[in-house]
């Protein structure tokens, strides 16, 4: 089942899921979760790419990438 992109006005399908360690100050943007949950954000691949955390806190990176030709890598 597709999951759409959280950001309001996005109608594109979710690729990657936002999630935040509040005492940390750390945000990480993973592949998108197999399992949906209210704690988290799934968006579309633009809207994970534009993602800034807030001021003060740390974004990690996590999706794996897929190349030119399809292959995929750790990014």
């Amino acid at each position: 089942m597709n999951r759409s992109c959280a950001r309001p006005g996005c109608d594109s399908v979710a690729t990657c899921t936002l999630s935040y360690a509040y005492a940390e100050r750390i945000a990480w943007l993973d592949d998108l979760h197999p399992i949906d949950s209210p704690a988290n954000h799934d968006l579309c691949g633009l809207h994970g790419d534009r993602t800034n955390p807030p001021k003060g806190w740390e974004i990690r990176d996590r999706r794996s990438r897929v190349d030119a030709i399809g292959l995929r890598y750790a990014g």
